[in-house]
């Protein structure tokens, strides 16, 4: 387990290398560890997609709702990073641990809930998303195996935000790796050696799921039983990780929900349009893992010096982020110019779609490095465990986006107006997270924010 690194007085410079080093060293495996997550989907789809189209559209319609559902409780990660690493900061790393395992029963807890609800409801949910009689068999019996996956998958998140708040993100990177490969091997393997179809696919990545989180507790529940930390479930503990947790999940919902009135949006325009908008949202994504890998190091390092008592090291470790935020985002925004005659062919042989498609990247491309700084100070404040302001921030940003976006379609603009909503999106978090930083309120010190 890593402990907290000493501190002693720099030199201006010195803390300005000290942060550098202390950001790259958290987000460069941070980034290689979520930009392997998606690739559990990939594999599965190249592998479901040569036994046919039904099988393929099946995978397709279960695989978004598992990861919807994921990615709602991403806040068991981002939670839990904050309260490990205040209590690391502290100097208490028996409560870092022991608040660690209170979110993984936590995910433990909600993943059983989350199998109840699914297997029953498994035809009612592929029916909701309009499946075909073709596709909807498979998409059924892909999404009841995959469910008894969920758990695994969320004790993933949690024990990820531990190790995160212990200031370790390569391991996180080496488990997503293993998994991946796991996941690949297990698929082939169960799909085409055991001729068991898309259910070997949903078998094979549940069996690296488990696998994976069997990973993640052999080295948390080794880290507590080295320092004393209790296993057992506390129910004082998980109630507090769920009311911690819950502002960031009404956060979570509100930008799953600006996506979704997007992608609505985007739909109403034109099959030509909504095609662009898909290919300029994949994109969109993967930029934002190499901005959100910045925010996962803010997290840990705020949450640490915030329990450490150590407010000025957290407002200069701010103030250095957003600078990497700012430049990481001029980087990659001149990258998708640089780059688009180059992948645009990847996705699209209709000139129609690459005619729509350009003046959208190029919002995006102006707008990366606004959207450095909004995932920068979005890291920040959840390392600074300041949610219910995040949650009001992201309501706030939701009621100036939606009515906007949806008068595109009336005003005309095209997938480039809406492109443009996007921007003004981003243009109103940066707002109020930027309100919020130059406030100072979000600096509360000590091993618990009150």
């Amino acid at each position: 387990m890593t402990q907290a690194p000493a501190t002693a007085p720099e030199q201006p410079g010195g803390t300005t290398r000290r942060h550098d080093r202390e950001i790259i060293a958290l987000a460069l495996p941070a980034f290689g560890a979520l930009v392997a997550e998606p690739l559990f989907v990939m594999v599965d789809s190249a592998i479901v997609g040569h036994l046919g189209t039904a099988q393929l559209a099946g995978l397709g319609i279960a695989a978004a709702l598992l990861t919807t559902v994921v990615n709602v409780f991403v806040f068991l990660a981002y939670a839990t990073t904050a309260a490990v690493a205040r209590r690391l900061g502290a100097g208490d790393l028996p409560g870092a641990l022991r608040q660690g395992m209170d979110g993984i029963w936590l995910a433990l807890l909600l993943g059983a809930a989350l199998i109840a609800v699914a297997l029953p409801a498994a035809p009612a949910l592929i029916d909701l998303f309009g499946a075909s009689a073709t596709a909807a068999p498979p998409a059924v019996s892909y999404l009841r195996i995959s469910s008894l996956g969920i758990p695994a998958m969320l004790v993933v998140l949690a024990a990820t935000g531990v190790l995160r708040g212990l200031q370790d993100t390569r391991t996180p990177l080496y488990v997503a790796v293993g998994g991946f490969a796991a996941n690949g091997a297990l698929n082939a393997g169960l799909v085409y050696g055991a001729g068991l179809g898309i259910a070997g696919s949903a078998w094979g990545t549940v069996l690296a799921q488990w696998a994976m989180a069997a990973v993640y507790l052999v080295v948390v529940v080794r880290g507590a039983r080295r320092h004393g930390a209790a296993l057992r479930p506390d129910p004082a503990g998980i109630r507090a990780c769920a009311q911690a947790g819950a502002p960031l999940l009404v956060r979570t919902l509100c930008l799953r929900a600006i996506m979704l009135i997007a992608t609505g949006v985007a739909a109403r325009l034109g099959d030509t349009e909504v095609a662009a908008h898909q290919i300029v949202l994949s994109l969109w994504n993967l930029l934002a893992f190499a901005l959100d890998a910045i925010a996962i190091a803010g997290q840990a390092i705020i949450g640490r010096c915030l329990g450490a008592g150590d407010a000025a090291g957290a407002r200069a470790a701010c103030r250095r982020m957003v600078r990497w935020g700012i430049a990481s985002g001029v980087v990659l925004g001149l990258l998708v110019v640089a780059a688009q005659p180059l992948f645009t062919p990847l996705f699209t042989d209709d000139p129609a779609v690459r005619h729509t498609l350009l003046p959208a990247l190029l919002v995006v491309a102006l707008t990366q490095p606004l959207s450095g700084i909004v995932f920068v100070l979005d890291g920040v404040l959840m390392g600074a465990g300041d949610g219910p302001y995040l949650a009001w921030a992201m309501l706030v940003t939701l009621a100036v986006f939606a009515p906007v976006a949806l008068l595109v379609p009336t005003l005309g603009g095209g997938l480039t107006a809406l492109w443009w909503t996007m921007a003004l999106m981003i243009a109103a978090r940066l707002v109020t997270l930027w309100l919020r930083a130059r406030s100072g309120r979000w600096i509360v010190t000590g091993a618990v924010r009150a």
